[in-house]
């Protein structure tokens, strides 16, 4: 698959995501190359048993792609409201 080529609203957010995902991914379970977080969706394809190749994909399914998006996304958004949850908590707190 090729990369797709997201434009963030804050200039500098995409390494802040990527090491986010790697975080994320990592605290999951799986092995993360942090120089190379977004390698991690061909370890989450293999355990969901979607054939995800690096290259191309085109014989790949919407709803395989989107079964390794969602886990990989699904995973990190999770953690954000977990976050964002805990930093209410902390003003109430005060």
């Amino acid at each position: 698959m090729s990369r797709r080529n997201r434009r963030y609203a804050v200039p500098g957010a995409e390494r802040g995501m990527q090491a986010f995902k790697a975080e994320v991914m990592r605290r999951e379970g799986y092995h993360v190359d942090p120089n190379h977080p977004d390698d991690v969706k061909y370890e989450v394809a293999k355990e969901l048993g979607v054939p995800l190749e690096p290259g191309f994909n085109g014989d790949l399914t919407t709803e395989s792609a989107g079964q390794v998006g969602g886990k990989i996304g699904g995973s990190m958004v999770r953690e954000m409201i977990r976050l964002a949850q805990q930093q209410m908590a902390d003003r109430e707190g005060r």
